[in-house]
């Protein structure tokens, strides 16, 4: 059986490619604090379908090219939409001059 993890999409740039990362705990060996560490890993996106932020189930496979050793088996929560507002301010430049003025 071939290993599986989930994790967020960071990034869906690149043609047929994604990079997830998942997000682990290390205990420091001196304070014994939980340091939060992430793994990135490339993996095949064939139809181009996770978008970025989605939970995603991926499963190791052969090596697909230098980086990508993971490919995507099914996305298992998609990301909220959010909605882009395009309110921009209205800035009206007065047409007279306002440059300071020689008073004798």
């Amino acid at each position: 059986m071939r290993k599986q993890i989930t994790g967020t999409v960071i990034s869906n740039k690149m043609d047929k490619t994604i990079v997830v990362e998942r997000e682990w705990l290390k205990k420091h060996g001196l304070y014994k604090k939980y340091i939060h560490r992430a793994t990135k890993f490339y993996a095949h996106d064939n139809s181009n379908s996770a978008a970025l932020g989605d939970k995603v189930l991926i499963e190791e496979t052969r090596p697909l090219s230098k980086l990508k050793r993971w490919r995507l088996i099914r996305i298992v929560e998609k990301a909220p939409i959010i909605e882009e507002s395009h309110h921009h301010a209205d800035v009206s430049v007065s047409s007279k001059h306002t440059g300071s003025q020689a008073t004798s």
